[in-house]
């Protein structure tokens, strides 16, 4: 019955967007500028915590480039719920855990995160439109 809220073509099935979100997780483990920057759609935006707003496929590559030049992450992703809404739209919640390796120095530190990605669908394939992230690491003051 919820199904018929949108017609009778839409597929439910968020597989797809859990298998970039799985792919983009090995990517930042491999350090892997291009391959980030493959999943999202030409005009992906991540909004992330202390870092402007970052627009636009060849921008998403540079900005990965510059963060693996400084730091090398060892995460796992925990999909909380992925969600299609439409034809063409969908959405995840996730959050993310492990150790953020400084590369210039080696010190390592716990990486936590909580994530929402609304996710596109272009030429049949699942794509980043949009990405938000903070940490869920408490502040060191606290």
């Amino acid at each position: 019955m919820a199904d018929q809220c949108f017609g009778p073509t839409l597929t439910l099935n968020a597989d797809g967007i859990k298998k970039n979100l799985n792919a983009y997780r090995n990517a930042l483990v491999a350090s892997n500028a291009e391959e980030c920057a493959s999943l999202y759609a030409s005009d992906g935006v991540i909004m992330a915590q202390n870092f402007v707003t970052v627009v636009g496929r060849d921008a998403i590559k540079k900005w990965y480039s510059n963060c693996f030049a400084n730091i090398a992450l060892s995460v796992s992703f925990d999909i909380k719920e992925a969600i299609v809404v439409s034809e063409e739209y969908g959405f995840a919640r996730t959050t993310s855990a492990g150790t953020q390796k400084i590369n210039k120095t080696g010190e390592t530190s716990k990486e936590a995160n909580q994530e929402l990605f609304v996710m596109k669908k272009v030429e049949d394939q699942w794509k980043i439109a949009r990405y938000c992230f903070c940490t869920t690491n408490p502040p060191k003051y606290a």
